[in-house]
């Protein structure tokens, strides 16, 4: 559970956003490489919320704490991260059909599996409630919606 957590902490997430948009880059892909820079904004939605709430994380009174959290718990910046940044991603690889189709296939199939799976490994490890990642999925899917939008939106079309 730990190991599936673990792209969403800091500096690792950091790090996974600037890897592939110099990967995008490096391939000539500009535009894309652009939306995943914007997908590292997540933290911010997550932070600003965490700040507005101001509830705190479970504790080993109430569940069994395997990963000890220091910020506070509403919403789950992790879920919200991996919907964004993997969704994101996901939306790429069907989307961009001059990648090779195997390749495309890999990286959607393991973005959907931590996108799914890191809901119950922040709820396993102690670290939030359920309400918490619950937050963090649908706050994630509106930026997800948001980012997609912008990114699919033809140039000549209004908003």
């Amino acid at each position: 559970m730990r190991g599936i957590s673990v792209f969403g902490s800091f500096p690792y997430s950091f790090s996974m956003v600037v890897a592939t948009a110099v990967l995008f880059l490096i391939f000539k892909f500009k535009k894309e490489a652009l939306f995943i820079c914007l997908t590292g904004c997540s933290w911010l939605v997550s932070s600003s919320i965490k700040i507005i709430v101001d509830r705190p994380r479970p504790t080993e009174d109430l569940v069994r704490i395997v990963e000890e959290a220091n910020r506070k718990s509403f919403p789950s910046g992790h879920v919200l991260f991996y919907v964004v940044f993997f969704g994101f991603l996901t939306l790429l690889m069907y989307h961009l059909k001059s990648i090779p189709k195997t390749l495309r296939a890999v990286i959607g199939i393991a973005s959907l599996f931590l996108i799914f799976s890191v809901p119950v490994s922040r709820i396993y490890l102690g670290a939030h409630w359920f309400t918490d990642v619950l937050g963090g999925f649908l706050l994630g899917i509106a930026c997800l919606l948001t980012l997609s939008f912008y990114y699919l939106k033809k140039p000549d079309q209004e908003t």
